[in-house]
This record gives C-alpha cells, sequence and structure tokens, in this order.
C-alpha cells in the first residue's frame, strides 16, 4: 500500500474527537453538512490524504461512519468488518493509518443490535455452529464476552455484549506493540463508541480502566 499523504499538519487526537461528537451531533439534528462532489476537492485528494482520524466499524449497511459523523471526503479513514473485530488484516490497516497518515485519533465503532455480536452470543450461551466463515468471524467475538445477565431482558443483554464486544476490540489493539509505542510518545487516542440505529447517535464509552484485562 503505498503512502499517499498530503502536507497538512495532523490533527491532534482530542481536536479530532471533538470533530467527531460535533459532526454527529449536526447529524442528529438533520443538519449534515456533508458536500457534494466538486472536481477540485477530487483533484486535491488525487495528490495524497489526510484523514483527521481512523475508524473501525461493523459493516452493517446501517452504520455509515462518513455519514454518521457527517465527515467530508477524505477526512476519516475507515476500516469496517462485520461485528469491528481485529484481524491481521485489520490491524496493517490500522498500521498503515498511524505510520502514513499520522493520524491520532483510533475509535472502535460498534453498533446497537450488531448481528455478528448476537451470533456470538448465540455460540457462548448455546452453543451455536455457524456457517465456517461467519464462525471464524464469531470465534473472534467470544472470547471478550462473559455469561449473559440473567435478570436482564435480551434486547439489554445484546446491548450489554456490544459494548463487550467494543472494549475487546479496544483490549486487542493495547496489546498491539506498535500501539503501545504510539500511546508512550502520546501520539495515539484510542476510544470506544457505540451508535444507537434508532435515533442517530453515537455514545464515546468512558476509558476501560484495565485495558490489559479481558472477560472471565
Amino acid at each position: 500500500m503505498a503512502s499517499t499523504r498530503n502536507t497538512t499538519p495532523p490533527v491532534s487526537a482530542d481536536d479530532a474527537l471533538r470533530r467527531l461528537i460535533e459532526g454527529n451531533e449536526r447529524f442528529c439534528r438533520g443538519e449534515a453538512q456533508f458536500p457534494t462532489v466538486q472536481k477540485d476537492i477530487l483533484a486535491d485528494l488525487a495528490i495524497g490524504q489526510s484523514p483527521y482520524a481512523t475508524i473501525l466499524g461493523c459493516s452493517d449497511s446501517r452504520v455509515p461512519p462518513e455519514l454518521l459523523f457527517d465527515a467530508g471526503f477524505g477526512e476519516l479513514f475507515v476500516i469496517r468488518v462485520a461485528g469491528n473485530t481485529l484481524s491481521a488484516e485489520v490491524a496493517g490497516s490500522m498500521q498503515y493509518a498511524a505510520t502514513h497518515l499520522h493520524t491520532q485519533l483510533f475509535v472502535v465503532l460498534g453498533h446497537e443490535n450488531c448481528g455478528a455480536v448476537q451470533a456470538a452470543m448465540a455460540t457462548k450461551v448455546d452453543g451455536i455452529r455457524h456457517k465456517s466463515r461467519i464462525q471464524l468471524l464469531v470465534d473472534n467475538i467470544v472470547p471478550g464476552l462473559t455469561d449473559p445477565d440473567e435478570r436482564l431482558t435480551p434486547d439489554a443483554q445484546l446491548a450489554h455484549a456490544v459494548e463487550e464486544n467494543v472494549r475487546w476490540t479496544i483490549r486487542q489493539i493495547h496489546q498491539m506493540p506498535e500501539a503501545a509505542a504510539r500511546r508512550t510518545e502520546g501520539k495515539m487516542k484510542l476510544v470506544g463508541a457505540v451508535y444507537d440505529i434508532g435515533s442517530g447517535g453515537v455514545r464515546f464509552l468512558p476509558d476501560d480502566p484495565e485495558p490489559s484485562q479481558r472477560p472471565r
């Protein structure tokens, strides 16, 4: 993958997070400013890219990061895979964003009613096996899930599992040597978020107090 970056200085992680929050607020108010493609914008992007944040999100068609954060062309480096899971390929894409594009904010974006997480719960709780390649993806989610709280409704159990899965992906990223080095340098901020499909709002999660721990 070639490095294609222009000379725009990198946006700080805090400023990038603020832009995401403000963009989602516009989206929720129905005031999104997502631009119509203009030839001068395309010409600039043909020279290079300087996205201000990297988003690891789910492939679900209802969760397009550029729209829900009201971001323009070239503003977000987006990686999408069902269940917003971490794999070697996803890690490589994130390393590219860090090394060549110098984004300082990384967001793991889950969403309510995630089918991949629901499938992982079915495997964990009921031992259900899915088609081979789906099961490979599901097996990447299961270790991050705790046993469901039987006092909760099924919808609430799924909502809790969605948040657990976001935190599980974050924990795995934290364990990558490259991520640890960038955090030490103060050049990386990693946050989790959950998108509410019904309202359009994105809820950013508080920091995990023990990122090195995994559910039991």
